[in-house]
């Protein structure tokens, strides 16, 4: 699989395109072969774009609303032309199954587009001031401003995806946005911001890219001239940077170990077709996926039968293939991670648990108990624990038990058990007779407790990129 893509050498900060010191290789994690080498920034560099971005942060507050939607359906026009090769370049950059890239790209699309159309949709609101007889005779009205720079830092296994969640919310309210992608996916990211700074629809340094290490996302997230922090990773990391940021605003779209719940009354082909369907794609690395599922005793066995029944038919390889749903992870120590996770979980092996190649076995674990990582955290590998519970209330108060709540979902019959899941469970989203990865990206997006603070979906985000500034006038 080649890629025929072309950008200028260095990073895009300010108004040009500015050479690095250093580069790294960015690998292929199916056999580990060279895709490109890409530049290193430093923090240097990161200060040079926050310099950059707010020395223009006054004409984007001030550029008018046609020409920010513009702007964003022209950086989705440039990625629609050159989909197939985005795809092509997820797929080397991340290892991801090329099903997955292709969803990746159709999704970023979507967010592109639903960002310009909600530039038409922010305004404000007038307020009555007379409510007390000193307000008599006052107008008031607010609106809704820029918050200013934006700095987005993403997470590896979604990197164009994440990345357009930060960009075009950032340009839809007015502000500059700093992009750093992760070390290990650099490079869709990379190409998507050339293509908004080749339409000449913004000023250049309205959207850069950074690349580099831990020092440079610090440098990044401790300037206190910008106006909000915007990350996706995971909860460690995502707790630094709300410490490191303070009092800016941080937005934090964290880690989670998703669960799913089973009813007695569900609809158990469903159920078992979901957690396959859910708990594999993107190899399991993805916040979402299924991690976690709590089944009524009465139908566990039957359950668990039919789900590894379809485990065992999950094609893993290639990640090239059409066919493929589990390949490789994004590096050898993810991979050992897993692995040590899985021999350490006490659990029953019901099928998988090694290695496939390079890659993991899809991975069923029965009867893992609390305090075992694999239950606990965040595995972010294709690995599916499913727990037996005497009924829902079990079920339900296990799943609120963990220190997560992004997303969580219950296959059930009954409306009455579909309204108690979502009154009880604590999570960002609930969803009901499908997979709990389930996510429209026009919809709000984010989770509670370690699962982070926010919401994205550009709508929500947008709210979230602006400040309210209220007007009070009285007529001369």
């Amino acid at each position: 699989m080649s890629i025929d893509i072309a950008w200028p050498s260095g990073l895009p900060i300010g108004d040009g395109w500015v050479e690095t010191a250093q580069t790294d290789d960015v690998t292929f994690p199916y056999d580990g072969s060279l895709v490109a080498t890409a530049p290193r920034g430093d923090a240097g560099l990161a200060r040079r774009a926050v310099d950059a971005a707010l020395a223009v942060a006054p004409a984007m507050a001030a550029l008018p609303s046609h020409a920010r939607r513009a702007a964003l359906m022209k950086a989705h026009d440039a990625l629609a032309a050159n989909r197939e090769e985005f795809e092509r370049l997820l797929v080397l950059e991340t290892g991801k199954p090329l099903v997955d890239c292709k969803v990746e790209v159709a999704r970023t699309l979507v967010t592109l587009a639903t960002a310009a159309e909600e530039v038409a949709r922010l305004h404000g609101e007038t307020v009555p001031l007379d409510l007390l007889p000193s307000g008599e005779g006052l107008v008031g009205f607010w609106t809704r401003r820029p918050i200013g720079v934006v700095v987005g830092i993403t997470g590896f296994n979604y990197p164009l995806l994440l990345a357009a969640h930060k960009i075009a919310p950032a340009v839809a309210a007015g502000c500059p946005v700093i992009v750093k992608p992760a070390p290990a996916t650099p490079l869709a990211t990379l190409w998507l911001v050339h293509l908004i700074r080749s339409a000449d629809a913004l000023p250049p340094a309205a959207v850069q890219l950074v690349t580099g290490d831990v020092e440079v996302g610090r440098t990044l997230v401790e300037d206190r001239r910008i106006g909000a922090v915007s990350f996706t990773g995971s909860a460690a990391a995502g707790h630094a940077i709300a410490r490191n940021a303070a009092p800016t605003k941080v937005l934090l779209e964290l880690g989670s170990n998703a669960a799913l719940v089973v009813a007695a009354d569900a609809d158990l082909e469903a159920a078992a077709d979901a957690v396959v369907r859910g708990g594999y794609y993107a190899s399991g690395q993805a916040c979402i996926s299924v991690q976690r599922v709590l089944v009524e005793e009465p139908v566990r066995e039957q359950f668990v039968s039919l789900l590894a029944d379809r485990v065992k038919n999950v094609t893993v390889g290639d990640p090239r293939l059409p066919e493929t749903r589990v390949a490789p992870l994004i590096d050898e120590a993810a991979t050992d991670r897993v692995l040590e996770w899985i021999a350490e979980s006490g659990g029953e092996t019901v099928t998988g648990g090694h290695r496939d190649g390079r890659a993991i076995a899809p991975t069923v674990l029965a009867g893992v108990g609390d305090g075992a990582a694999a239950w606990d955290e965040e595995i972010f590998g294709p690995v599916v624990c499913v727990r037996p519970v005497p009924d829902l209330d079990a079920a339900f108060a296990a799943v609120n038990e963990s220190r997560y709540g992004l997303h969580a979902s219950v296959f059930t019959r009954s409306l009455a058990t579909a309204f108690a899941a979502i009154e009880r469970i604590e999570a960002g989203g609930v969803v009901v007779n499908e997979v709990p990865g389930f996510r429209a990206d026009n919809m709000p997006y984010g989770g509670v407790k370690d699962s982070g603070i926010g919401r994205e979906g550009p709508r929500f985000a947008i709210e979230e990129l602006t400040v309210t500034r209220m007007a009070i006038i009285r007529p001369a």
